[in-house]
Formats: structure tokens, sequence, C-alpha cells
């Protein structure tokens, strides 16, 4: 702000013809200007005061920090016990710079652009109350899925709100966790790679193309699982007959979507995820190569 009114004086000496040492003769635009550069500055000079009054006592995060202090402490008491533990190395951590959520021993905490959400452990209940699934992660070429836990303490004071995490590191936040989490939504949670990877096997597989199960023909038990019937044929539908890597596979329906999706997340490179999709992996029983846009489901 204050480089406005540095600009302004600076444009006296840079454009003297326009005569802005006089504020009065000069036009409209550099009035507004000039009014501004030396407004803002003023009132953000004030509220910086307004704020220092008290030992800092009306600063928005002072405000924050006192709700926790106890009666014969202060905000600064609550300021040290935050600082000592989040610069112990077995807090939990995650999310972007700009959204972070930190949970130590004592503390659980959101910080993002423009507020600090700051709970107790011992006054909170925890809610899972929304779950997005992706079939590509923004950092990774692999899977995701996104958590939101609802926070909400008992201290009147604290308002309530929401953290939001990949679901692989729910068990470590509930490892740093005193609170039992409950799930409201009867949201799954996928903890493992494997697990999101299954989803995202399911909602592609049910996008490809169907297949008509022949009349006479019956659908027998899926040899994984043995529980439910089988629904899947592999039929090379990624390209033509003799293009590509893929080939045609000539078994009948034998295995359920769910014990295909396993064998497929099991022929993978577990060091690398990223690959998962677009692969390439044999058929489990005649070992014809396949991929997950020749997965078809019989109608």
């Amino acid at each position: 702000m204050l480089h406005k009114s540095g600009y302004y004086f600076g444009m006296c000496f840079a454009a003297a013809e326009k005569q802005l040492y006089y504020i009065h003769k000069a036009t409209e635009g550099w009035k507004i200007f000039f009014v501004l550069a030396v407004l803002l500055p003023t009132v953000t000079s004030l509220l910086a005061y307004y704020w220092s009054w008290n030992g800092w006592a009306n600063h928005p995060l002072v405000r924050i920090l006192s709700h926790h202090a106890l009666p014969q402490s202060s905000w600064r008491a609550v300021a040290s016990s935050i600082n000592t533990e989040f610069r112990r190395i077995d807090k939990f951590a995650t999310g972007a710079p700009g959204a972070r959520v930190i949970v130590t021993d004592t503390w659980v905490m959101k910080v993002s652009t423009y507020s600090v959400y700051i709970a107790q452990q011992q006054d909170i209940h925890l809610t899972v109350t929304d779950s997005r699934q992706h079939e590509l992660s923004p950092d990774s070429n692999t899977p995701v899925q996104f958590i939101t836990i609802r926070v909400a303490s008992i201290n009147p004071h604290v308002k309530s709100f929401d953290i939001r995490l990949n679901s692989t590191e729910y068990g470590e936040l509930r490892e740093k966790l005193r609170a039992p989490v409950r799930n409201a939504a009867n949201v799954v949670i996928h903890q493992t790679l494997s697990d999101i990877f299954l989803e995202t096997f399911r909602s592609l597989v049910e996008g490809n193309l169907r297949y008509s199960l022949p009349s006479g023909q019956d659908l027998e038990p899926c040899i994984g699982c043995m529980q439910t019937s089988a629904s899947i044929k592999l039929v090379k539908m990624c390209q033509e007959p003799n293009e590509g890597e893929c080939q045609q596979c000539y078994c009948r329906p034998m295995w359920c979507l769910t014990c295909m999706g396993k064998w497929f997340a099991s022929r993978q490179d577990q060091q690398h995820p990223e690959t998962w999709l677009p692969s390439h992996v044999p058929c489990p029983t005649c070992r014809a190569q396949f991929c997950i846009l020749d997965v078809c489901i019989v109608q």
C-alpha cells in the first residue's frame, strides 16, 4: 500500500507538467489515486494500532487463542503449547500450503490462506461427512479418494470446521487422534491404494460396452470368490483385432467384477501406481493380454 503513495510522489517529479504537486489542479483520476494512496496506508496503520492495544488482545488470531486459555492463564500460554508441539516430528500434517491440517498431541488445527481454526482434542467430536472419488490425482496419475471430516468442539466459542484429506492418510490421522471418528454418512473409506484402484476399476468398467450372453448359456459362480455369479467377459474393444498388445480372449465368463479388479491390481508394479490404469495384464485363465477397455460386463 505504501508503494502507491511512493508512486504518486514519484510521478510528481517524473511528470511535472501534470502539476501533481497541486491536488486541486490534478485530473479526476489522479485525485482518486491520491486519496486511495493516502487512505489505505492510514486505515491499515490504524487497524494495526487497534490490534496492538492491550498486548495485541484485539488481534483476530489472539482472540482465537484466548478461547482455549485457562482462567488463570493467557493466550501466550496457548501459543507456547502449540509452538512446542508443532516442533515435534511426530505431528500429523497434510494438505496444500493454502489449506494445511496439523494434528498434535493436544491440538487440531486447520490453516488456510485467510483463516486459522484451532480446537483442543479433548473437546472435539469428529464426524466423516463426505467422500469424493477421483480417477486421477492432481499430483500423480493414480486414483484418489478424499474424505471430509467435521470437527465440532464442545467449547461454545470455537467454531466448527472441516478438514479434508486423502483416504490413505486416514489411518495415520486416527492414530494421532484421541477422540473416535463417527461415520455419519456411512462413507466407505478406502485406506489402501488397492481399495481405491478397485473402486476406480469398477467405475471405468461400468462405462465400457456390455457383452450379451448367448442364449442357452448360463453364468456359473465366479471361480475367484465362489460367492457371486461370474459377470465379466474379456472382449478386445480397445483396438482392431490385429492391432496393439491386447489379444482376443475366448474364455467364457468365469470371474466377477471385483475378482477381476483384484487380479488386475495384483499384476501391477506396486512401486509405480501411476502405470496401473493404462497397463496390460494377462487373462487369469488363458493368458491373453487385455486392458481395462476390454473388460465387459455381461448382460
